[in-house]
């Protein structure tokens, strides 16, 4: 749905040169919810704003749906930008129109026939949950019934591809929680491509199939959100993890093990559950079958989207034969191991 290759943007103020992107490639599945991540400043609004030639880019290319849109003229990006909806931070409506008239808008600058257009808006705001406020203006709304009437005049085109500017910052848990579980019913059923930025890892991990992190103007980090979540493999992405779903080990458990007796060596070991095998006994099977004996030091259990996730950090104690055929084992279950300490 959007390819984008070798993508740069650079400003000038005052004089002096400020590179938003570098060199940022990045392609998003048709019918996936993609989210980016990065701190204030990174480029990512930046880069939503190049995907709908908001900003023009410096250099490179992005591509919507197969068109490249770099190359367009005015007249061809507005009926381009007419399949390319965007939701808002500050929501952005329009404080003199009603509810339904905000709605409406978008329909009456593409010229749809007024009695479509009306049809049009009334299943909108069916969608959204705010039938009863069409004849109320934006000022008689709360933070989450303003962002729905957004995500309804975001909808009225039939866009293929839905880009979300930091569209829950403003907004308190609950209603965030609320306004992503209707993103994922758009999804789901119409198959509609979704780009979110934010700085919320929060967000991505609610929602999104894909995430890209990006850092200082580029592309870091690129996967599945359970893989991310699972191994960050650079420090931003380890920062933003760990804000959501803490993995580190106090240093006294670290440095002072339960000092093993006879032949026993002992491990400190940190095991990572996707999907199903989270609610498997596997640790207990593992006991048993081994002749182990494991002192458990810190767990947790989220979910990832839909997909439970969690980290148990455990000391292992027993002979080393054994506690390597126990981690063979684990791992053979398609749990992730990471040995933290060996004594």
């Amino acid at each position: 749905m959007i390819e984008i290759k070798n993508l740069s943007k650079v400003y000038f103020a005052s004089g002096q040169k400020v590179l938003a992107l570098d060199d940022v490639s990045l392609t998003v599945q048709k019918g996936e919810i993609f989210g980016i991540i990065g701190l204030s400043g990174a480029g990512k609004s930046t880069l939503i704003r190049c995907i709908n030639m908001l900003e023009k880019p410096t250099k490179g290319s992005i591509a919507v749906d197969g068109q490249e849109i770099t190359l367009l003229s005015q007249h061809e990006l507005r009926l381009v930008r007419q399949k390319i909806g965007m939701i808002f931070q500050q929501f952005n409506l329009l404080s003199s129109r009603t509810v339904f008239d905000n709605v409406l808008f978008p329909l009456e600058i593409a010229g749809i026939p007024k009695q479509e257009a009306a049809k049009r808006v009334q299943e909108l705001l069916e969608l959204v949950g705010l039938t009863d406020k069409a004849e109320m203006h934006p000022a008689q709304l709360s933070g989450g019934q303003k962002q729905r009437v957004g995500i309804a005049r975001a909808l009225a085109n039939g866009p293929k591809l839905l880009l979300s500017d930091e569209a829950t910052s403003a907004l308190d848990p609950q209603t965030t929680h609320s306004i992503l579980e209707l993103l994922k019913d758009i999804n789901r059923q119409f198959r509609l491509t979704i780009l979110l930025i934010t700085h919320d890892m929060n967000v991505i991990k609610e929602v999104c199939d894909r995430v890209a992190v990006i850092d200082n103007a580029r592309i870091v980090e690129t996967g599945e959100v359970l893989e991310v979540f699972s191994n960050p493999k650079t420090p931003t992405s380890h920062s933003f993890v760990n804000a959501v779903i803490s993995r580190e080990i106090p240093g006294e458990l670290l440095h002072n093990p339960v000092e093993p007796s006879g032949n026993s060596v002992s491990k400190l070991i940190r095991v990572s559950f996707i999907g199903p095998s989270a609610g498997k006994p596997l640790i207990s099977s593992m006991i048993r079958r081994y002749d182990l004996d494991v002192n458990i030091i810190y767990g947790n259990i989220d979910r990832i989207k839909d997909t439970p996730f969690g980290n148990l950090t455990l000391e292992v104690l027993g002979h080393p034969d054994l506690l390597q055929r126990a981690l063979a084992y684990l791992r053979n279950q398609g749990l992730e191991i990471e040995v933290l300490r060996n004594a």
